[in-house]
């Protein structure tokens, strides 16, 4: 039997396992520094797609299969030494994700009110970790709010920020989320701040019609008086997805303002050149792109979120290219007995479907290696030393420990009326996770 240890319980790291234990003669440790699994399903995806999160229910039979063992609340380099997993296992796997963000570079973003997407999105999905408490705007106060990206994470921070409580509350969001949603960010202007043209976005179709069916209930989307007076080309358009993203700009751009209490507005060709305020940032400055000496364009905002792409962090103990943010690998081996696979492996790009293709192209060298390798060595003895200093260091949680977790955050969302409720205290999870039984 061959032993392998997962680092990571994100959708990489539970599609890794699967692929794993198609072979009889393999077993899987899978170990999260969170004492719950799923990752960027549970901290990542935007609380109101929730037939995204579904997908809970098929890593769900992963980490609760035979010769599959989860160990949460375990932190590789700080509660497992480095190299003690390659002493206890015959191969490693990291499936770490990526859970920084890149910087603009421009001046102002010290200031208070500057945040990232690695801040916000953690945030609003109860990260216990992750999840401090974001102030956009003084209590009692509306706000303003600049979103810079254009990719589909900042549709999500936009809609969820102009949602607030009201359109979040049948969803899994924290209850102190929704009361800061609700007074400390009463959020009822967003810009979202794009480099490239309206016609070369990447943007989603149904994510941007998401807001088509928010206006219909007091929101006004609209496009900025300038931004689409250049038509695109023929071949801007050529694909029909493209076209329909075009037409659905142009329609925005010429409706009329309806005096809704919220309003989502779009700028497109320009990149924020510097952050203004005395202490918090009060004013985002923009600048067409590529024309430095162009006309600048200044908005009053409360706080600027920067969602230009999510960064990875250095593994101890493995090479990290921080230029692609990626450990350097060859079809996910990232040295002797060690693998990568998902967002550490090919860098901060692709859904979570990508994920699957990904780890099980990583999985298929593993067991490869394997094969080809001596086999003889005996690790059950270093990997009993392991587990055995694992309990007196960190509390792991095991897949019952999560269960609990997974009732309690249930019974909780009973009390709200919606099917579940996060749990955000790190320490009250692990409480919950390895309460005996009475």
């Amino acid at each position: 039997m061959s032993h392998i240890a997962i680092v990571g319980a994100g959708p990489s790291g539970a599609f890794a396992a699967a692929a794993a234990v198609k072979n009889p003669d393999v077993s899987v440790d899978v170990f999260d520094r969170l004492p719950t699994p799923f990752g960027l399903i549970r901290y990542g995806v935007a609380p109101d797609h929730v037939k995204i999160k579904s997908v809970t229910r098929v890593l769900s039979k992963t980490f609760g299969a035979e010769r599959v063992r989860f160990f949460g609340n375990v932190e590789y380099g700080r509660d497992i030494p480095v190299g003690a997993l390659h002493e206890a296992y015959d191969a490693v796997l990291f499936a770490t994700g990526s859970t920084g963000s890149r910087a603009l570079g421009i001046a102002g973003e010290d200031l208070i009110g500057n945040y990232s997407a690695a801040d916000i999105v953690p945030w609003y999905n109860g990260h216990p970790l992750r999840g401090s408490e974001m102030r956009i705007s003084e209590p009692g106060e509306k706000s303003t709010v600049a979103i810079v990206g254009a990719g589909n994470v900042s549709l999500d921070i936009a809609r969820i920020l102009l949602k607030g409580r009201a359109g979040l509350s049948d969803t899994d969001v924290p209850e102190s989320v929704l009361a800061a949603l609700d007074s400390h960010a009463s959020v009822d202007e967003v810009h979202i701040i794009v480099r490239r043209g309206a016609a070369d976005v990447r943007f989603t179709l149904p994510e941007l019609q998401e807001f088509d069916r928010m206006s219909e209930e007091d929101l006004d989307v609209t496009i900025y008086d300038a931004d689409l007076r250049s038509e695109p080309t023929a071949a801007d358009l050529a694909d029909p997805t493209a076209q329909q993203r075009w037409d659905l700009f142009s329609r925005w751009a010429t409706r009329k303002p309806t005096g809704a209490d919220r309003r989502l507005i779009f700028h497109f060709g320009v990149t924020p050149s510097r952050i203004d305020g005395v202490n918090r940032v009060s004013e985002l400055t923009l600048t067409q792109s590529g024309h430095e000496l162009a006309p600048t364009r200044t908005i009053r905002v409360d706080a600027v979120i920067t969602s230009i792409g999510y960064a990875g962090e250095p593994i101890p103990g493995l090479e990290f290219d921080h230029e692609r943010s990626v450990v350097p690998n060859e079809l996910g081996r990232a040295g002797n007995r060690t693998y990568v696979a998902g967002w550490i492996k090919r860098g901060p790009t692709g859904v979570v479907g990508a994920n699957k293709a990904c780890a099980g192209e990583t999985m298929r060298v593993l067991l490869e290696d394997l094969s080809a390798a001596d086999q003889d060595v005996d690790r059950s003895d270093a990997r009993k030393r392991l587990l055995a200093d694992l309990r007196t260091k960190c509390s792991p949680v095991d897949w019952e420990g999560w269960q609990r977790i997974d009732n309690a955050e249930v019974v909780l969302g009973t009390e709200f009326g919606c099917n579940r409720k996060k749990i955000t205290d790190h320490r009250r999870l692990v409480e919950i996770a390895t309460a005996v039984s009475a």
